[in-house]
């Protein structure tokens, strides 16, 4: 089978990686929410009815400590929604399993793909057409070193 998966425990500080606890500030604003959806589809009369507030911070992040803030290079993974300068909100307390977007570290070089589980062993695979899908080899270290749970990109051209 292909190379052994290791899940790192240890929390260290990469570039580009930011603690949780150092960027959490950024969300700690608590807005309104709204009551009802917003349609995507045709449009409906505007609903005034605020339900509540709601605070980012505890709507994002499951694990504080263990949750890391990265901003992606590239596009390899549009086809998931994941666009060149997103930011990522990475969990690393949770285990990985079949189709996570994760955080992998493959022979000391870092990537966001889609883990897979395959009879010949892992592979991270790219959504984007344009790129090829990794197949680990058993001579190659993959590390997983945090499971993507959000990715955060701007809509507006302001």
């Amino acid at each position: 089978m292909g190379a052994q998966l290791e899940l790192e425990s240890s929390v260290s500080f990469q570039r580009g990686l930011v603690p949780a606890e150092n960027a959490a500030a950024l969300l700690r604003v608590a807005g309104p929410l709204l009551g009802r959806a917003v349609p995507a589809g045709f449009p409906s009369p505007a609903d005034d009815y605020v339900s509540g507030r709601i605070s980012l911070d505890t709507y994002l992040i499951q694990h504080q400590e263990a949750t890391f803030f990265l901003h992606v290079s590239g596009d390899s993974m549009r086809g998931l929604g994941i666009s060149d300068g997103d930011l990522l909100v990475v969990d690393r307390a949770l285990q990985a399993a079949h189709e996570s977007v994760v955080i992998a570290v493959v022979d000391g070089e870092f990537m966001v793909k889609q883990l897979l589980h395959t009879p010949q062993g892992y592979v991270l695979h790219s959504a984007n057409p344009a790129y090829h899908d990794i197949v680990v080899g058993a001579e190659q270290e993959l590390t997983v070193w945090g499971v993507v749970r959000w990715s955060i990109h701007r809509v507006s051209v302001l």
